[in-house]
């Protein structure tokens, strides 16, 4: 898929996804050195103020990350790149919270072969799936050529065999990898900024959306007219500062609960 067909679909499904965090979603940025696996936490792609450390990825599992969205979602005339927008940031902190270790999934088995009616069927939480793929590729990229050495057809070629193949990430499908990634990067590249993706507004800018703000009272009876004003977030106060939203952590690692 080229970068225009694919600016085409983000442009259409943009209106659907504009507003719909993952289950769970909320994002902080605590300083922090460390991801919650004690492996040393990869720093965030910097744009205008200092952002925090990943809370989640480690630096090789970010820098393919960050390689694997930025192809999904290429920079183009039209809007930024995944990366630009801060979908990664956005994924990082839905599996560093509770979202990520499967606060609202059911965790009882049994763990079978599912059919396609029936939907995720693994014993992973997300980021138990994330981990574990993204180790099987790091391994798979020692052996060969890493995803972020490649070059653009390369990586096509690559995200192809891993929507379409059956090959086994450290137990998780690729397939089933796949389609977390790509509905993640979806949400990350038009959630609400204050939920750590589409930084500045600006894919919500691309599709003309003009945010989730609360408080356009003086607008509902005005028909037919314009709106040029920039997108809002939910979290934007009056000085255009968006505050993110505070980070739900696991029941688990709340204090107080072991």
């Amino acid at each position: 898929m080229d970068n225009v067909s694919r600016r085409i679909f983000l442009k259409k499904a943009g209106g659907a996804a504009a507003v719909i965090p993952a289950v769970g979603a909320a994002t902080a940025v605590p300083a922090q050195a460390q991801g919650p696996s004690g492996k040393p936490a990869a720093q965030s792609p910097q744009q205008g103020a200092q952002q925090a450390p990943y809370l989640f990825f480690s630096a090789p599992e970010a820098a393919l990350m960050e390689a694997m969205v930025d192809r999904l979602i290429p920079p183009d005339e039209l809007g930024p790149g995944a990366n630009e927008a801060g979908v990664v940031n956005y994924i990082d902190r839905q599996l560093a919270g509770a979202w990520g270790a499967g606060e609202r999934l059911y965790r009882s088995g049994p763990w079978q072969q599912g059919t396609p009616t029936q939907g995720y069927q693994l014993p992973f939480t997300p980021a138990e799936l994330f981990r574990n793929a993204l180790r099987g590729l790091i391994q798979q990229g020692q052996k060969g050529t890493a995803f972020d050495k490649m070059q653009g057809q390369e990586q096509d070629a690559f995200l192809t065999r891993l929507q379409n193949g059956t090959d086994d990430l450290e137990g998780v499908p690729a397939r089933t990898f796949f389609e977390s990634l790509l509905a993640l990067t979806i949400e990350g590249y038009f959630s609400d900024p204050a939920y750590g993706g589409n930084r500045g507004g600006r894919s919500w800018a691309m599709i003309g959306f003009p945010g989730a703000y609360g408080n356009y009272y003086d607008l509902v009876d005005r028909h037919g007219i314009a709106f040029d004003l920039p997108p809002r977030s939910l979290a934007q106060d009056g000085a255009g500062h968006v505050h993110e939203m505070p980070m739900q952590m696991p029941v688990s690692r709340k204090q107080g609960k072991r």
